[in-house]
């Protein structure tokens, strides 16, 4: 006969395993960092999601090899294509912004070629989902209802969190270009703006400590060894704003597609000033059209003004700028770069791959906008080209009895020693000229020329024409 004790032990020991089972194996995962995968249709009415803790995306730095030997060194250079970018860049965040309606089509690109080098990052767009096995953030999340409840940019918004990414229609992604007030039949652009700010606060929470805040565009290019080689001149205590200028109106900003820099200090300062403005920065945002501007209007109100970047940070493609004129009084040749813009993903692939041989030689601490252009822009071999522009802009008129014609641009362009480069539109028989030299673009039914023995004369005189790398501090 048991006693009484072990009578018990008998009677709920059975209870107690059916209680263990189920914790350990049926709850559901509660975890507010957990990856959400589920992408099927929702038809109930949306709410507004809780915002998840945003967990620091990037590469362990890669171990330290104990064997020095040659065959382990190449080895080692071959699992590690950054060098020692993983420890310099440790007091850097950057986030990649971006929205559902191009994640897909731009962000993996960057994750498989210059992230590889980011030890501390965050995806952060309207949609949450996960890319490559990373995770993308809404942050939206915290703009306030009323905002989200009557300003029209947030319907695609409220769309999204509804029917998910399979319930896009074809004018969710309407794609149009670019013009003197953005992408205005774009909803996905037009929502855009709102993230400036609110990203700020998410990057705090991300990696309150860091020293440096990158924010760029889904489609930007930045050279990360060029950035901390530049950001260890700068003091992070201090208040920097850092980008390439543009302006609207009375407001000077940085151009977001060229990437923009706050120091931690200019970080702290507007996100303490959002916290307590929070509505009327919000009423600031519906009356601006462009998210870099917005931005740069918070940063006025608190006496942040903008460093001017350029040519450090570009707003275009490597073969669509011209690096041998001055802009802001200042000439691209030898500046280091730090970004460029509207880089599609064979643009990222092919300036990674650049990027990686030219720093793996050792030769130079520094990428120049001259070597970029002797590797992309033009060597001897390029002479003319059918079916391209090279973004000559100068239009040339011919007096009669002179048929436009290639033929002809390519003759008053030889005529004209300041003349570098030339190109005729069959269909609009247009001739044009340009005093310097582009690469270009695609374009079919356009046909450019180049000068190839001025332009090499050109390069000779600016061979030796970089003393000393030029940097911008203030």
């Amino acid at each position: 006969m048991f006693n009484s004790p072990r009578r018990w032990l008998l009677v709920v020991s059975p209870f107690l395993t059916l209680v263990l089972i189920y914790y350990l194996f049926l709850t559901p995962n509660t975890n507010p960092v957990a990856v959400n995968t589920n992408t099927s249709t929702n038809t109930e009415q949306w709410t507004q999601p809780e915002q998840s803790t945003i967990v620091l995306e990037g590469k362990q730095p890669y171990p330290e090899t104990e064997n020095q030997g040659k065959a382990s060194k190449a080895s080692e250079e071959d699992e590690n294509p950054c060098g020692k970018l993983h420890h310099d860049m440790e007091d850097v965040f950057v986030v990649l912004k971006t929205g559902a309606t191009e994640a897909l089509q731009k962000v993996p690109v960057q994750l498989r070629t210059s992230f590889k080098c980011v030890p501390n990052f965050a995806v952060f767009s309207d949609y949450e989902e996960t890319i490559n096995g990373v995770r993308t953030y809404d942050v939206l999340s915290n703009v306030t209802e009323r905002t989200m409840r009557n300003e029209p940019e947030f319907e695609v918004y409220q769309h999204l969190q509804k029917v998910g990414r399979p319930g896009l229609t074809d004018e969710d992604f309407g794609d149009d270009e670019n013009g003197p007030f953005g992408k205005i039949n774009n909803p996905g652009w037009k929502l855009d703006k709102w993230k400036f700010l609110p990203m700020i606060d998410g990057a705090l929470e991300a990696m309150p400590d860091a020293k440096w805040y990158v924010f760029l565009e889904a489609d930007t290019y930045i050279v990360w060894q060029n950035l901390v080689n530049w950001l260890a001149h700068l003091d992070h205590t201090r208040s920097y704003y850092l980008g390439s200028p543009m302006q609207i109106g009375d407001i000077l900003f940085g151009y977001g597609g060229a990437g923009v820099v706050l120091s931690q200090r200019a970080m702290q300062r507007l996100h303490s000033y959002r916290i307590h403005n929070q509505e009327e920065l919000e009423v600031m945002t519906a009356s601006e059209w462009a998210g870099d501007c917005v931005l740069a209007r918070a940063l006025q109100d608190i006496h942040i003004p903008l460093t001017w970047a350029w040519p450090m940070m570009m707003t275009s493609r490597p073969w669509e700028i011209d690096h041998f004129s001055e802009g802001y009084g200042r000439q691209p040749w030898c500046y280091p770069v730090i970004s460029y813009h509207h880089m599609n993903p064979r643009d990222i692939e092919g300036m990674w791959r650049f990027e990686r041989g030219f720093f793996k030689s050792g030769k130079n601490a520094l990428l120049l906008h001259a070597d970029v252009y002797r590797a992309f822009i033009h060597n001897s071999s390029l002479a003319e080209r059918e079916d391209w522009d090279n973004l000559s802009s100068a239009n040339i008129d011919f007096d009669p009895p002179t048929t436009p014609s290639a033929e002809a641009c390519a003759d008053a362009c030889s005529q004209n020693s300041e003349c570098l480069q030339f190109s005729f539109n069959h269909a609009e028989q247009s001739c044009k000229h340009a005093s310097t030299t582009f690469a270009g673009v695609a374009t079919n039914g356009t046909y450019s020329g180049w000068m190839t023995h001025r332009v090499q004369r050109l390069l000779k005189a600016f061979q030796s024409s970089c003393p000393q790398v030029e940097y911008i501090f203030d």
